[in-house]
């Protein structure tokens, strides 16, 4: 699919519908104040920090996906290799915005924290509630989305400069050879919206009788 060029909030936010869904949105929007605060306008060390926990939750749900795959002798449905791509895309998007943004030595260790902190909190997570989880990684890309829009506003303004695009970038999303930071952040804006749509799918998947197995 074609990346939009649209550098307005492309808003499909899910309305939250019950008490799963108001503790997703509680902790991501908890999640994006911090993130706010801590980072104002410096979405490339923002996509950097984002990306590091972005990569958790496909990697913690494919293997918990397999396992329980493996526990009840069933079919995935193709969850384990969607959320297993899942987690490989956000991986390069943290391979390029590190590129990019060159993190100085305590946004390194910011990173390292948050990661390790947001990997228990969500495996355990998903243990107690893969809906809950699923909601809310769908809650997180919307608001991914919002953040690299806001960061090609930035850039188009001139207030965030197109550098080149760094090569693995090129690479991963078959870009031109002269492309730049802009086509970079249009591209991973894509992967963001279809990461979005698939969690809140999947969340809306699992009714409360699947719930209960997952326990």
């Amino acid at each position: 699919m074609k990346a939009s060029n649209n550098t307005q909030p492309l808003d499909e936010h899910r309305v939250a519908r019950n008490f799963s869904d108001r503790v997703a949105l509680g902790i991501t929007l908890t999640l994006r104040f911090f993130a706010d605060t801590f980072f104002a306008k410096r979405y490339g060390n923002r996509a950097i920090v984002l990306e590091t926990v972005a990569a958790v939750p496909g990697m913690v749900g494919g293997m918990l996906v397999h396992l329980r795959c493996l526990r009840w002798m069933v079919e995935d449905q193709g969850w384990i290799r969607t959320l297993l791509d899942e987690a490989e895309n956000e991986r390069m998007h943290l391979m390029t915005f590190v590129q990019i943004a060159q993190p100085n030595w305590f946004e390194r260790f910011v990173i390292l924290t948050v990661q390790a902190l947001f990997f228990i909190a969500f495996f355990l997570l998903y243990l107690i509630s893969p809906r809950t989880a699923h909601r809310l990684v769908g809650y997180f890309e919307e608001q991914a989305v919002v953040s690299y829009t806001l960061y090609l506003a930035e850039i188009d303004a001139g207030r965030v400069e197109n550098v080149s695009a760094p090569d693995v970038a090129i690479s991963y999303w078959n870009l031109p050879v002269d492309a730049r930071l802009r086509d970079v952040v249009l591209a991973v804006r894509q992967d963001e919206m279809g990461h979005r749509d698939v969690n809140h799918e999947f969340a809306d998947s699992l009714t409360s009788i699947e719930f209960q197995q997952e326990v």
